[in-house]
């Protein structure tokens, strides 16, 4: 049952990830309501060592992104998520979630060797995370604010990454 199901998603992610339309960010909720708190996900990170995602949410405002070496919208996604860390890094912690599709976490640290990152990474190799954030794929990103309630849903190399952490943050403009 449990290959099945991953079997499905991988297949989903990979007919998602394949449309010739590029998905760009949406006022619309994609995934977790706006104004819901995420159920809490255990995650992995790179040495393999367990963690749970709500040591970091409720705290202080948090961006998530749902992120895969393979995934060309997540390449065209870094520019502004780097832009957005070095403006707010300080303020808001900024979290990258490798999804357990089509890589593991050996493959993350291949890739992360030469394109390295200022976030905090994990990887997800139960799925934990992509249920409890309902992540439709990867470049999906998830801001929360301080009380740990979602601000933002977005998807796709579009996605004004920096108004997502002003709104997580409370920042007007």
């Amino acid at each position: 049952m449990l290959k099945t199901t991953l079997a499905l998603a991988a297949l989903t992610a990979a007919a998602a990830l394949s449309c010739p339309r590029v998905l760009a960010a949406q006022d619309d909720e994609i995934g977790l309501a706006l104004g819901s708190t995420p159920a809490a996900a255990q995650v992995e990170d790179l040495d393999g060592r367990a963690s749970d995602l709500s040591a970091w949410v409720g705290h202080r405002p948090v961006l998530i992104e749902f992120w895969a070496t393979w995934c060309w919208n997540c390449r065209a996604l870094l520019p502004k998520m780097e832009a957005a860390h070095r403006r707010y890094g300080r303020q808001v912690e900024f979290l990258v979630i490798g999804v357990g599709v089509n890589q593991t976490r050996n493959t993350m640290r291949r890739h992360l060797a030469s394109h390295q990152m200022p976030f905090r990474l994990f990887f997800d190799a139960s799925g934990s995370a992509v249920r409890a954030f309902q992540a439709p794929a990867t470049s999906y990103v998830v801001a929360l604010d301080a009380r740990g309630r979602v601000v933002y849903t977005g998807i796709g190399p579009d996605q004004d990454i920096e108004a997502a952490v002003r709104r997580a943050t409370g920042e007007r403009r």
